[in-house]
């Protein structure tokens, strides 16, 4: 990961990013998404100064700066503060959305005042929200400088799309008694028969591409349709953008008519089924202008949500919000909280978020944004053969949670598309509407359930069906593929209306409130809840019966409790744990013959974690029991360990770390000499930049030597041209830079307070980075030392470092081959592994010598020289994993590769075309023998030419 990714999700985390009311339809229509995963914005995080004392300085993504360096661009001002909307969480029924909407607009008009009346002053157009604390501005450099600066600007972000996910055409199946496979696979028929509601009285919504309103199959149960025919668009159709040409729903795309359709569809024609609640009204906000969604129209529908207001979007009435929302978009993979204050808005105003997981799969830690906050409920996708599809994103989510939620059907699924017609559709995008729908079929047949979010949701999660899949993760009953397992409306629907009571409590030890302890009941139900900081805990609807509480803790004795569960009553269960009988483990960890400090000892699937002393010793108190024992060294020099451990009383235990290595044979190990300085300044300062310097000797790096080299301001050292990357990955990779040294990769400025200097010997070449900043934060700042030696050897010293990022937290540090395909990496993004004491010598393998091999041969343009041979490093005579050499001196092609010594080899030239068709060199295998000690060199002409 990035190194400014973190950074971009911090900021985010601390002040996520909020809905819009766009202003105007230039503006709305500008492509935009403030997302942690852009791989643009995510690089470079710029930030301006310290605004006031203990505050970071706001940042400023890179692309912001080039954008606005070539002109006026659009970008999103992100503040400090978030609206308190624990008011609105006691108001009760429609009164709920009325609270938030008072809330916010209240808060946010005093956080944005003062930029309010400097944006106003200086003529600019922006546009301000109210769920959170943002602004869209649309300006110039100076302008950008002057807001950056302010002390309420936390970041400062770009305007860029989301993407939505594309369904897939898929398949037809026959319907089952008038009903399509997915919604009699769900089970809404038997709602439907036994239940008799259809989601009478629950409005559902989507934030979508639009809907076709007048399609046969929905125009009956558009909330704007008047009792005489006409239509009513006000306060039940948003489009931000103003994409519709005409006023009234449009749908460009298709998507989200389809995904209407699924809700509360019904096909006039057959008179088959395609909705799961077909009873229920439906209203709609275009959050998508086509098949990407810029954030501008994203955040203004997720605020109509909660407070529709008419087409103009003037004269807001939460009042009329509805009571489910569908959601089926996403970003990228993994957890980025941008979107995170609507969904709070949303469930605080007491409408059920649903949202498609996405269609990342089938990798492990797919699920996507905002379908992966532990706040949205998310839906994978299943087959008509109730297979996961492999498309379907698997967890795990935000904080390690499993995601999905729940699975639906996702294949196949047939629904409304505009021009009055019906399409097959496969995504998770088609999931999602089956659960949204299914609420409202709850909240229509159980209305003391209607805005009970978390009863709501435990509801779900009883009912469906189990499906057990490992491969990510989780349990039988609960996993990271299809979540508590298939949706499974009727069954939802008859636990809703069973006899059925609530358990809250409080876990304590000693008195002390537990937090973090399982609570499982097992009985007509069984479910598992966490407790929280308080230590209290509730299971919002248990089918009514007698249950057994089992309450566990690591580092407390079990207890197991009957209660029962009386129709309507609230029980009441406390617990307090007592203490396990434990013992002490103590012991050392060593990497040679020298202690591992700083080393993590942990007792996995437990919280317990140390870490190891100067001595490399640590100490451990657990209960008595059986554990895995996991060492995780600083830095890459050393393997991490693991250990099975019974603990039966006080132990001692030895842990030697064995040494890492890479393909080549590189090791490292704690550096073992001091910082060196520079006595000769070289011209290079300012911001991704590189300078050529002369090495006094033949520096080998993976056995080829090199005389010069490029170093940058990021604090990369390479060796195949100028690399002035900013943003640090991990090793190896193809990307640029290659063939290189990494003391100490990270977004780094030189500025008039640094600088970079070298220094050399007939054995030595050193250079330092002195007291460099950092690009995204000019109060951290260190100072790099990279020595080079003749024989390869090059040690990493770090000095005076000012901050948690000059101690490596966004660095990468070690070194890799000409190809990207091997490196020995110290570490990636790990604070803590630069500094005063800690630095590292990495060693080339013993017993090797440089080789230079040049053959000389005319080539055809696309061609490419080789050299293989019967050793590992010639590529074991695979032509595929031969030596590439390099054409600079062409017809003279020249490579190297370190050889081992003293070696008996042999080899040949291979010449391949673009099409990989191999020639090989003609006549007998070349021989030779390599020197002891020293270097190998050729100079050949290829044969039969």
């Amino acid at each position: 990961m990035t190194n400014d990714r973190h950074r971009w999700t911090a900021a985010l985390a601390a002040a996520a990013a909020v809905t819009v009311l766009a202003t105007d339809a230039t503006a709305a229509h500008a492509a935009a998404a403030i997302r942690a995963t852009d791989a643009t914005a995510a690089h470079g995080a710029a930030s301006i100064r310290a605004t006031t004392a203990g505050e970071a300085p706001a940042t400023v993504s890179a692309q912001v700066r080039a954008e606005v360096a070539r002109g006026d661009t659009t970008f999103w001002l992100l503040l400090r503060d978030t609206p308190d909307l624990s008011a609105a969480r006691r108001a009760t029924g429609k009164a709920r959305a009325g609270a938030v909407y008072r809330a916010a607009t209240t808060a946010t008009a005093r956080h944005q005042a003062g930029l309010r009346a400097l944006l106003s002053r200086r003529g600019a157009r922006f546009s301000t929200y109210w769920i959170s604390d943002t602004i869209r501005v649309t300006g110039g450099a100076a302008l950008l400088r002057e807001l950056a600066a302010r002390p309420e600007v936390k970041a400062v972000l770009p305007d860029n799309p989301v993407k939505l996910p594309a369904p897939i055409t898929g398949t037809a199946h026959a319907a089952v008694q008038g009903t399509e496979w997915n919604v009699d696979r769900v089970g809404a028929p038997r709602v439907w028969n036994d239940s008799h509601v259809r989601g009478e009285g629950i409005v559902v919504a989507n934030v979508d591409t639009g809907v076709q309103y007048d399609h046969p199959a929905l125009a009956a149960g558009y909330r704007g349709r008047r009792a005489d025919g006409g239509y009513d668009h006000d306060y039940n159709w948003f489009d931000p953008a103003h994409v519709c040409a005409d006023p009234a729903p449009c749908d460009n795309v298709g998507h989200g008519t389809h995904t209407m359709g699924t809700m509360v569809g019904r096909d006039t024609d057959t008179a088959t089924a395609i909705g799961v609640a077909p009873g229920a009204s439906w209203i709609a906000a275009k959050g998508c202008e086509t098949s990407s969604c810029s954030v501008a129209s994203l955040l203004a529908a997720g605020q109509w949500i909660v407070a529709p207001t008419d087409r103009a979007g003037n004269n807001p009435r939460p009042d009329l919000a509805p009571d489910v929302v569908n959601n089926s978009w996403g970003g990228s993979s993994g957890f980025d909280p941008w979107y995170s204050d609507v969904v709070r808005a949303w469930t605080a105003a007491g409408i059920f978020p649903a949202f498609s997981a996405g269609n990342s799969g089938p990798g492990c830690g797919s699920a996507n944004t905002p379908g992966s906050y532990t706040a949205t409920y998310a839906s994978g996708a299943y087959d008509i053969n109730n297979a996961i599809a492999s498309f379907s994103s698997r967890g795990t989510g935000q904080d390690g949670l499993v995601k999905p939620n729940i699975a639906a059907p996702g294949v196949d699924v047939r629904s409304s598309v505009p021009g009055g017609g019906y399409a097959v559709y496969s995504g998770t995008s088609m999931a999602s509407p089956h659960t949204a729908a299914t609420v409202a079929l709850l909240w229509s047949a159980a209305p003391a359930l209607r805005r009970d979010i978390a009863a709501t949701r435990e509801v779900l999660d009883t009912a469906a069906v189990d499906v057990e899949d490992l491969s990510c993760g989780g349990t039988a009953g609960d996993n990271n593929v299809f979540g508590q397992g298939r949706l499974d409306a009727a069954a939802a629907v008859t636990l809703a209306l069973s006899p059925s009571g609530s358990l809250t409590g409080t876990v304590t030890a000693g008195g002390t409130p537990l937090a973090g302890a399982v609570v499982r009941v097992s009985g007509p139900a069984e479910r598992s809840v966490t407790t929280g900081a308080d230590g209290g805990y509730r299971f919002a609807r248990l089918v009514a019966g007698a249950y057994r509480v089992r309450v566990t803790a690591f580092g407390y004795d079990t207890s197991e409790t009957q209660v029962d569960i009386d129709n309507g009553a609230a029980g009441r269960l406390d617990t307090d744990l007592t203490a396990s009988a434990s013992g002490v483990l103590t012991g050392t960890v060593t990497a040679g013959a020298a202690p591992a400090v700083g080393a993590t000892v942990a007792l996995t699937g437990t919280p317990v974690s140390v870490t190891t002393d100067a001595g490399g010793r640590f100490r451990i108190a657990a209960p008595l029991g059986t554990y895995q024992l996991t060492v995780s060294p600083v830095g890459g020099c050393s393997a991490p360990a693991t250990r099975a451990l019974t603990l039966t009383g006080d132990a001692t235990l030895e842990i030697p770390l064995d040494p890492a290595a890479d393909q080549y044979g590189h090791t490292c190990g704690p550096a073992v000499e001091p910082y060196r300085a520079g006595d000769t300044r070289i011209e290079l300062t300012g911001d991704d930049l590189t300078a050529q310097v002369a090495i006094p000797f033949p520096f080998p790096l993976y056995g080829v030597e090199h005389g010069v080299a490029w170093v940058s301001t990021n604090g990369v050292i390479a060796f195949d041209g100028p690399a002035p990357a900013f943003g640090n990955t991990n090793l190896p990779t193809a990307d640029q830079p290659n063939d290189a040294l990494y003391p100490f990769w990270d977004d780094l400025y030189v500025d008039a307070e640094a600088g970079v200097w070298t220094a050399a010997d007939a054995d030595t070449f050193v250079v330092e980075w002195r007291n460099v900043r950092f690009f995204s934060d000019p109060q951290q700042r260190v100072s790099i030392s990279a020595i080079l030696h003749r024989d390869g050897v090059v040690t990493y010293r770090y000095r005076s470092p000012q901050g948690v990022s000059a101690t490596g937290r966004y660095a990468t540090i070690g070194l890799e081959n000409p190809s990207g395909t091997d490196a020995l990496v110290y570490s990636v993004d790990t604070p803590g592994v630069a500094t005063d004491d800690i630095g590292v010598t990495i060693r080339p393998p013993a017993g090797r010598v440089p080789a230079a091999f040049h053959v000389t041969t005319p080539t055809r343009w696309g061609q490419n020289v080789y050299v293989v041979g019967d050793v590992p490093q010639l590529g074991g005579w695979d032509p595929a994993r031969g030596v590439p050499l390099g054409a600079a001196g062409y017809p003279v092609w020249s490579g190297g590769v370190g050889l081992p010594a003293g070696t008996p080899i042999e080899f040949k030239y291979v010449i391949r075309d673009p099409d990989g068709t191999v020639t090989w060199e003609p006549g007998a295998n070349r021989t030779a023998l390599t020197p002891p000690s020293g270097r190998y060199e050729t100079t050949d002409v290829f044969r039969g030419q």
